[in-house]
């Protein structure tokens, strides 16, 4: 699939995925939406790809849902693409969800302004970087409109239910420093900085570790935040010990550590997660 509105490019492997629709503040369409799922796709399924890092071309992250129909932007049924009485489906949810999926960690590197779809796309990233010069806005009601791409499960989490209250009820746009300040972003660095301080985030994330340990612990982290019971957590902790303790990559963590050595992991995500993954079943969108 070659790609319009995204840049996809993989080096020393970390694939930076950028939102490439600099004229339109990388405003997020339906194209977009597409490419972006099938880049997670293909990210999973390439084990030289170890971690992600997304970010905006040009001055912005993401401004938001393209808005260029107007009025009748949200409006499905006016614009042809939805039968009156048929249940429609959040284009951002769809990717959020694929992001909440992936194996590979994901880093946000937010370049610039980040607004709708634009912020709420970087809660299913693991760690947010800003740059001094991003704005965040959660503008919903600003616009009449709900929360999307299952951001009302993902900000709270995130930041708590008092701070997620304040931003989305006033839908205003704050800056870097509030945005670390409460939570929701670990760092904030100078514009030029910013791409390298997420590439060097990410090699520290991948140079020592396995890649099957971190796609399931990515999981198993994630997964437990809408637990109601530690139980749920030991059941799924008890059969990752227990089955990967037979693999080789575990073999070759212990040993390397008695011989002082650096780890050669050569398990695949790809291709060889262990038999109890997934251990969830996906819910049905209905």
């Amino acid at each position: 699939m070659s790609y319009q509105h995204i840049l996809y490019e993989v080096s020393d492997r970390i694939l930076t995925i950028t939102l490439n629709r600099p004229d339109k503040l990388n405003a997020f369409t339906s194209i977009m939406r597409e490419e972006l799922i099938d880049a997670y796709d293909k990210a999973d399924a390439d084990d030289n790809v170890r971690a992600i890092i997304v970010t905006g071309a040009g001055r912005a992250f993401c401004a938001g849902a393209d808005l260029s129909g107007g009025a009748k932007t949200f409006n499905y049924v006016a614009k042809g693409e939805q039968e009156v009485g048929a249940l429609h489906r959040d284009g951002g949810g769809q990717v959020t969800l694929r992001m909440y999926q992936s194996k590979k960690p994901i880093i946000g590197a937010i370049n610039g302004p980040a607004v709708g779809i634009g912020a709420t796309m970087t809660l299913p990233m693991d760690i947010r970087l800003a740059s001094d010069k991003a704005r965040i806005g959660f503008v919903f009601s600003r616009r009449g409109i709900v929360m999307e791409a299952c951001s009302s499960w993902f900000l709270p989490r995130l930041v708590g239910i008092s701070q997620a209250a304040e931003w989305v009820y006033s839908g205003r746009i704050f800056g870097a420093d509030e945005a670390k300040s409460g939570g929701l972003v670990k760092e904030v660095y100078a514009a030029d900085e910013l791409l390298p301080a997420a590439r060097a985030l990410a090699q520290e994330l991948i140079a020592e570790s396995a890649p099957v340990s971190v796609a399931l612990c990515r999981q198993m982290m994630w997964r437990m935040l809408g637990e109601d019971h530690p139980m749920k957590a030991h059941r799924v902790d008890s059969r990752g010990i227990a089955t990967m303790g037979q693999t080789r990559d575990v073999a070759e963590g212990v040993s390397s550590f008695l011989e002082k050595r650096p780890a050669n992991f050569t398990m695949s995500p790809a291709t060889e997660m262990p038999d109890f993954y997934p251990w969830w079943e996906e819910p049905e969108f209905k």
